[in-house]
């Protein structure tokens, strides 16, 4: 979502950071940099003013532009900065005594209905609540039914269509279905229209009014852009929010309806959607998203993401191999895997720090998840003995496995070195104890660069 700010800006701090000593007037360039980058964002202009205001005295002082690291002083003030519009610390849900009514409110296509079972799925799994989903939307052909269908999908409950009633009928035959099933949240998804209207914020105001909800969240699409700040306004004066969702922040928004949402309404950004899947619902923390602006990495997320997602026992026991030399072809497609659960290559990528200066470079060599896609065809396409013994693999075979698996015998060759360097890479580490050990987690044991990897481009 902000790749374009985070482009614009990592060359305006590579021009400061270039300058041994910095001016006043090398200050000012670069926030005229800033500010052209955020506007582009289509960050809210006020939201830019502010912002700027609040660099500046900061960025234009003594202890910058005489700091023997006056480049590096900028982009830490302008961190902080990103840090204070975005909100100083990750907000979670507010769920006081059960159940727990969250209401959910927003325009049509925002993707409510969707984001309401993505966070039904992370309260039911991560949090152990148990959740029941209502629709309230009678407006929109077949949205109770889209809602039930994706319940089912995610094993949630959801309360059971009753064709004739109202918006606040439903909620209250919601309110009592939770309190006698003893659920602990309920979900409220309510009717969205293509614009706002009288009609659509007189009914959500009845029905927050009827169910008192501990949670208000806005579910708004990222890709709308400055818009979205008028939405978030419209609906915090009628219905005060307590949270926002963006949605499709995996998509080519450019970033700045959540740098401008927060500032505007007041309420934080709670959770982030980045794909299609119901498990695809991130958590919004301020801190680790300015760093991604910046281009310094998310470590911290790309740990706790593999802590969700990574087999334990898988990985034990293919690092107990690795570090007897044993090191197979479907030790590999695990890895392969594994990779794909925490987002891709692109999805580990964005995530380290620097990448934003060589995705040109990554780019143009091909780095994207269908490398992931290709290698996983390939080593379906051996034997179990050849999975288990890639050196019986030779000229007939590859031709037969690359055929099998659609690609060229060149692609076939390619994953075969692979192996064989990070098996021998593998037997060295399995004579090293120690760091074999500190080696052995990430990606089910392996280290280093994700598999599938060519070598980092230069810069």
């Amino acid at each position: 979502m902000f790749d374009s700010l985070q482009s614009r800006l990592g060359a305006t701090f590579d021009r400061l950071r270039g300058r041994g000593a910095l001016s006043e007037a090398d200050v000012e360039e670069g926030l005229k940099d800033i500010r052209t980058a955020l506007i582009e964002a289509d960050v809210a202009l006020p939201v830019v003013k502010d912002f700027i205001d609040k660099v500046r005295p900061r960025a234009v002082g003594e202890g910058v532009i005489r700091s023997v690291t006056p480049g590096q002083q900028v982009v830490k003030i302008v961190h902080d900065a990103l840090v204070e519009t975005l909100g100083s610390e990750s907000a979670g849900l507010a769920l006081g005594s059960p159940p727990a009514p969250i209401l959910m409110v927003g325009l049509q296509g925002s993707g409510k209905t969707t984001t309401s079972a993505k966070l039904a799925t992370l309260l039911q799994g991560k949090e152990k609540k148990k959740v029941l989903m209502a629709s309230l939307d009678v407006s929109r052909p077949a949205a109770m039914e889209q809602l039930r269908v994706l319940g089912e999908q995610a094993g949630v409950a959801t309360l059971p269509i009753v064709a004739g009633q109202g918006p606040v009928e439903i909620a209250r035959r919601a309110m009592a279905s939770a309190k006698v099933g003893g659920y602990d949240v309920l979900i409220l998804d309510t009717a969205g229209r293509q614009h706002i209207d009288e009609q659509l914020m007189a009914e959500v105001a009845q029905v927050k009014a009827q169910v008192n909800p501990h949670e208000t969240l806005l579910v708004a699409d990222s890709l709308t852009g400055q818009d979205a700040v008028n939405i978030a306004k419209s609906f915090n004066e009628r219905v005060p929010l307590s949270g926002i969702v963006l949605t499709r922040a995996d998509g080519d928004a450019r970033g700045g309806a959540a740098l401008s949402m927060r500032a505007v309404t007041g309420a934080p950004i709670k959770f982030l959607g980045v794909g299609e899947k119901l498990d695809a619902l991130e958590a919004f923390h301020p801190a680790r998203v300015a760093a991604r602006i910046l281009d310094m990495g998310d470590v911290v997320s790309l740990v706790e993401k593999a802590a969700e997602t990574i087999d334990r026992e898988k990985a034990e026991k293919i690092a107990a191999k690795m570090k007897k030399g044993s090191f197979d072809m479907d030790d590999l497609a695990e890895q392969l895997k594994q990779m794909k659960k925490l987002g891709g290559m692109q999805g580990v990528l964005s995530m380290l720090p620097g990448v934003g200066k060589v995705k040109d470079q990554m780019n143009a060599a091909g780095l994207d998840d269908r490398i992931l896609t290709r290698q996983e065809a390939i080593i379906s396409s051996m034997t179990k003995q050849e999975r288990r013994d890639p050196d019986l693999i030779n000229g007939s075979r590859r031709k037969r496995i690359a055929a099998g698996s659609g690609v060229e015998v060149s692609e076939v060759n390619k994953l075969l070195k692979m192996h064989r360097q990070m098996s021998d890479v593998m037997k060295k580490m399995g004579k090293g104890g120690r760091a074999m050990q500190g080696l052995a987690g990430l990606f089910g044991g392996g280290g280093g660069m994700p598999p599938g990897m060519p070598p980092m481009p230069k810069r």
